[in-house]
């Protein structure tokens, strides 16, 4: 009986620290409410730009999980979206899908105050890093932009860093291939990379041994940015690991920010 009652103790003490990981594992990917516990998290996802990156596509994948999450979900094929300032504010998080093209004084101006004001961003590929390649702030917000993807559609490997490997948008990723674009881009250093990708000499000689960032956060003012370099097209995110590091990113740039 006495050595009985130890296990049960024992099974309860494990029990008791399984609900407080759980807990904290939720509470680490729990989007806030921009007016009240009671009220939906807001997302809106902007898309457009050069079809050759399937952004309506893309969209389909991640809307109706954002709705599973709990968001509610706006989509919207117009940059003026972007107009209207004080309904921007009281978004969780912006994922924008739109490669290319040109935005408006106005539209960036709002966009870059409520993000520097706490909303989040979050995107991938050309939709996010080759937006507007006039625009100088827009790409200091987001934290690079492409210039090259040597080679075009090809076999490579993303490396999660491992002193990233606790992070909640890789935690439990292993290294994985990608057969698509592997994106070389200008990056600010201020960003915390969270996987890389190396090239090789096969296409462009003079980049052998390049590591570049494929996935990274960062902050602009209080607002929580995200960005992965995957996604060149819709089928990319059939890559387990891809789609997984994209859903994480953005629930990560909806929490408040910390800053």
């Amino acid at each position: 009986m006495k050595l009985k009652g130890k296990t049960s103790h024992g099974v309860i003490r494990i029990g008791l620290l399984c609900l407080v990981l759980l807990g904290a594992l939720v509470y680490s990917f729990a989007a806030p409410s921009s007016t009240g516990p009671d009220t939906p998290k807001k997302a809106l996802i902007v898309w457009g730009g050069w079809e050759g990156h399937e952004p309506k596509q893309c969209v389909d994948i991640f809307a109706p999980w954002l709705k599973e999450q709990g968001f509610e979900v706006e989509i919207s094929n117009s940059l003026d979206s972007y107009l209207d300032l004080e309904k921007l504010k009281k978004l969780d998080v912006i994922i924008q899908v739109y490669t290319q093209g040109t935005i408006t004084a106005e539209q960036e101006r709002n966009l870059l105050e409520v993000v520097k004001g706490g909303v989040g961003l979050a995107g991938w590929h050309g939709g996010l890093a080759d937006s507007f390649r006039s625009n100088t702030e827009y790409q200091f917000m987001v934290g690079g932009q492409w210039v090259a993807h040597p080679g075009g559609i090809i076999d490579y490997e993303v490396n999660v860093l491992p002193e990233k490997k606790n992070d909640p948008i890789v935690q439990g990723l292993k290294d994985f291939k990608m057969h698509s674009e592997q994106y070389y881009l200008h990056v600010d250093p201020g960003v915390e990379v969270l996987a890389t990708t190396t090239f090789s000499d096969e296409y462009a000689p003079w980049i052998k041994g390049v590591v570049m960032p494929v996935v990274w956060k960062k902050h602009y003012g209080q607002g929580r940015v995200f960005y992965c370099s995957l996604g060149h097209v819709a089928a990319d995110f059939n890559v387990p690991e891809a789609r997984e590091i994209v859903k994480r990113g953005i629930l990560w740039a909806a929490q408040a920010s910390d800053k």
